[in-house]
């Protein structure tokens, strides 16, 4: 029973201590949307992803603004595909 718990417990420790990696590795999200404004300032998108373009954007500032830039980053990507950067 002992190693049970105590088997429980390591898992648990290590899930908590990797997870900061896994937050440390994005990159800060308002970063990421300067550079998302500046492509978008050299370029545009056309008529048919604007929507699209728009919804992404949106997504990733809401994303942002509550400090999940992982999320947040991905949004932010997608969009700059859709300029063709």
């Amino acid at each position: 029973m002992r190693k049970i718990v105590l088997a429980a417990l390591l898992g648990t420790g290590m899930a908590v201590a990797a997870m900061p990696l896994a937050y440390a590795a994005s990159v800060p999200c308002e970063e990421v949307l300067k550079e998302l404004r500046a492509a978008e300032a050299a370029g545009t998108v056309s008529d048919a992803n604007k929507a699209s373009y728009e919804s992404l954007k949106a997504k990733g500032i809401e994303r942002c603004n509550a400090d999940d830039d992982k999320r947040a980053d991905d949004f932010f990507a997608q969009a700059k595909a859709l300029l063709g950067k």
